[in-house]
């Protein structure tokens, strides 16, 4: 049951997250970037309340630590907010599939964060062949052109990996805070801050509310992004991080390029080549090498990470 449970997860995460590429491809054409993810997170922090006030325990809700508030602020300014004001910004300058790619280097980047804050989250060197197994994968997937990848567009792409390097981080320290908050509970408080941070990069970036034009396709993009990309795909995230950790769960990026490009040729009339369809074998063979490679989760006499060292021990 939690096999089965982890792997739902994993792919309702994959599928939402996916639709993001299409929703937001839609909805940029009728919001500025930065204003568009902030009522992003306005309707989905609503969506969420709700549902964390009406399913758990006033106990279980409140922060009670440094370590909850560590963790709300982990996810709710690098997890969530600025991975994806970062990526909204970026697509303006790139097309999806490029987009697409350099946010999937977020589990490349998850073990490199791992490595100086957490001591009991190894990746193997058999499960680090996965990894690049996969990313071989994404990238026969969305078939950039090596040309436009390497030349024009810099500066999005740069955007866009900052975003994904935000999102590593962020994960990575929810998991070193080890919060007594579950993944409910965290992200509940952690989408205002979210909101609140986009809000004011939107100001200070001189967007405005009339440059918005509010059309019915504007306003599905918004909901899908805000409601199943956002408050139903958000408590499945850090759930699935919750359970498995940062650099197993960040696996869903992988996955998430395979339902964009299937989402793409249902509702945009995207096509997909025969070297798509090697990439999707390509990215489950990346899979089935990382499943069977060893990362501890329980490791001995390992010594302190960077983070142990360094940061103040009243928030360790």
């Amino acid at each position: 049951m939690g096999r089965r449970k982890t792997f739902s997860m994993f792919i309702l995460v994959s599928v939402f997250f996916g639709g993001t590429f299409v929703a937001a491809k839609a909805g940029l054409a009728y919001f500025p970037p930065l204003l568009f993810v902030a009522f992003r997170f306005d309707i989905a922090a609503v969506v969420l309340a709700a549902y964390a006030f009406s399913a758990t325990s006033r106990e279980n809700l409140l922060p009670r630590t440094r370590r909850d508030v560590v963790g709300i602020l982990a996810t709710g300014l690098f997890a969530i907010g600025l991975a994806n004001a970062l990526l909204f910004v970026g697509q303006q300058y790139v097309s999806s599939g490029v987009g697409s790619i350099i946010f999937s280097l977020n589990p490349m980047l998850t073990p490199l964060f791992a490595a100086g804050f957490l001591a009991d989250e190894r990746l193997s060197a058999r499960g680090g062949v996965g990894l690049l197994i996969g990313l071989l994968g994404v990238a026969l997937v969305v078939q950039p052109d090596p040309a436009n990848l390497l030349g024009g567009g810099g500066l999005g792409k740069a955007i866009i990996f900052g975003g994904a390097a935000s999102g590593a981080l962020g994960t990575v320290l929810v998991r070193w805070a080890d919060t007594d908050l579950s993944s409910t509970a965290r992200t509940a408080w952690a989408l205002p801050v979210s909101a609140a941070l986009t809000h004011a990069m939107s100001a200070a970036s001189g967007e405005s509310l009339a440059a918005v034009t509010w059309t019915p396709t504007a306003l599905l993009a918004l909901g899908y992004v805000g409601i199943f990309a956002g408050a139903v795909a958000y408590i499945a995230y850090f759930g699935l991080l919750d359970d498995v950790g940062a650099i197993h769960g960040n696996l869903v990026f992988y996955a998430v390029p395979i339902v964009a490009t299937l989402l793409g040729a249902v509702f945009l009339g995207e096509s997909i080549s025969s070297l798509t369809l090697a990439g999707f074998a390509t990215i489950f063979t990346g899979f089935a090498v990382l499943g069977s490679a060893s990362i501890s989760t329980n490791l001995r006499g390992v010594p302190g990470t960077l983070a142990d060292r360094w940061l103040p021990s009243t928030i360790r």
